[in-house]
């Protein structure tokens, strides 16, 4: 007998057939994932770099080192280490990766093992024994099988939801990212605020003694007919107000610890009391490496943490336009079913099938179409949201820079004038001790003498705070994983 060979017709349809579900096989539903663009002019030299005070060279990332301070590099390396806020931002990057995990799991069948004994009657095999002439009855009824169920990616669902969880996964890691960023900035901050109060008080404590000498030498003066009362209670007036600034320095040092103990990991009990013996902030020998306006939007890790959300929004389109399309799924099942466990094994009790399946919510598709809707809003937000990042971070780092540079001369500022109040006082000294000036000029210079004092260290506080700004607005302080935006 001879087989018929296939209609032309035939054969050409089934080969266009196997084509197109073979095109349509390596289709994805949904927008495919670019890059966003950048805001005009957001890669371009920062606009408050100043080539006295910083360079265009590229800050390097464990920046505290630039200090040359064996405490501070101590300091950040234990806070990285031990800081509770970095390590739930650790086991947040680890749910995240196990939820990328689940989702590359889809692309696999699953499978099923069953097994269950219930005694009771059931509605079928009443009716078998009826059609054989047998009562129905009580009785126990036995079940095992394996299952194993594809479902055909046909259309990219699962594609785009691996691709949604591997963003995902990585805007996680570019949030953990930005906790060591501030953790690495704060704990610097800490430490220079910790010194930089060592330093006020030790200014303090040495304009303390000033005023004393002074109001003790005004003292006996008047006990020798040379001053008079008032001029005695004016300088220990002074005395009390140069005396009553160091107990609310001695407060905010404390404070501080305390506050440097929280970022280390440790309770206030274990502060580290060693850093009160710290009396000069931390100082930066050479100029400010700042990089440029595109190297600071790949280095700053809230950007790429937008950037991220974007692409994970972007596939979350994809996932939902795959719901207007049919869910194909191949199954397959084995095991027995029996009235006896022995029966289970045997071909009266033997239970199988293989075939595929298809479902479509058609032709009512309202909800899926506004669930797609739903994911192209929040793509908008998302790319509204990296864009509204990018201009946060070149602000940032602008505005830092130019605070910077304005403590640098508000502190050149003031030690001109300092060096010039030092000056006067000598000269009020010894012109009083001639007779030539008044106790009250010598007291009204006295208490410049005091304010430019303390105004100097408070000023090399802030000089601290503000360059330790300009660092974290640069995004440094994190090891880096990803070296550029996908």
């Amino acid at each position: 007998m001879k087989v018929a060979p296939a209609h032309p017709d035939r054969a050409a349809v089934a080969a266009l057939t196997g084509i197109a579900l073979a095109c349509l096989a390596a289709c994805h539903a949904g927008p495919n994932y670019r890059a966003p663009a950048l805001p005009a002019g957001a890669d371009a030299p920062l606009v408050s770099l100043d080539t006295s005070l910083e360079t265009s060279a590229p800050p390097p990332d464990a920046w505290w080192r630039l200090y040359d301070d064996r405490r501070l590099d101590e300091l950040v390396r234990e806070a990285l280490m031990a800081n509770r806020d970095l390590a739930a931002a650790d086991a947040n990057l680890l749910a995240a990766r196990a939820a990328l995990s689940a989702a590359h799991a889809e692309r696999y069948p699953s499978t099923e093992v069953a097994a269950a004994g219930v005694r009771g009657r059931d509605a079928v095999t009443d009716e078998i024994l009826e059609l054989g002439g047998h009562r129905p009855q009580t009785l126990w009824l036995f079940e095992d099988s394996f299952r194993v169920a594809y479902e055909v990616d046909l259309f990219g669902r699962i594609h785009r939801a691996i691709e949604q969880a591997g963003a995902n996964a990585e805007s996680v890691a570019a949030a953990r990212d930005s906790v060591r960023v501030v953790v690495a900035a704060e704990t610097a901050r800490g430490y220079a605020e910790i010194c930089a109060l060592g330093e006020q008080l030790t200014v303090a404590r040495h304009s303390l003694e000033i005023v004393a000498r002074e109001s003790e030498i005004t003292a006996r003066r008047y006990e020798a007919g040379g001053n008079s009362e008032f001029d005695v209670q004016r300088s220990q007036a002074l005395v009390s107000q140069v005396s009553a600034t160091i107990p609310q320095l001695q407060g905010l040092r404390r404070a501080a610890l305390f506050e440097m103990a929280a970022l280390l990991g440790r309770t206030p009990v274990n502060a580290p009391r060693e850093l009160e013996t710290c009396d000069t902030p931390p100082h930066l020998g050479a100029l400010i490496p700042v990089g440029d306006g595109g190297a600071l939007i790949r280095r700053r890790p809230d950007v790429r943490q937008a950037e991220r959300r974007l692409a994970a929004a972007t596939a979350a389109i994809g996932v939902a336009t795959a719901e207007l399309y049919p869910t194909i799924r191949l199954t397959g099942f084995y095991g027995g079913a029996a009235t006896e466990v022995s029966q289970l094994t045997t071909n009266a009790g033997l239970t199988w099938g293989v075939g595929p399946s298809i479902t479509w919510s058609f032709p009512n598709q309202l909800g899926a179409r506004a669930r797609v809707r739903q994911a192209k809003a929040r793509q908008l937000a998302a790319l509204a949201s990296f864009d509204s990042v990018v201009l946060t971070a070149l602000k940032e780092a602008e505005q830092a820079l130019t605070t910077y540079r304005a403590a640098l001369d508000s502190r050149q500022a003031l030690i001109e004038a300092q060096r010039s109040i030092h000056r006067s006082f000598e000269i009020a000294r010894d012109e009083f001790a001639a007779g030539s000036l008044s106790s009250l000029d010598v007291l009204t210079t006295e208490q410049s003498l005091v304010a430019l004092d303390a105004a100097v260290a408070s000023s090399d506080a802030a000089l601290a705070q503000d360059q330790i700004a300009v660092f974290k607005a640069l995004g440094g302080g994190w090891e880096r994983e990803t070296s550029q935006l996908h």
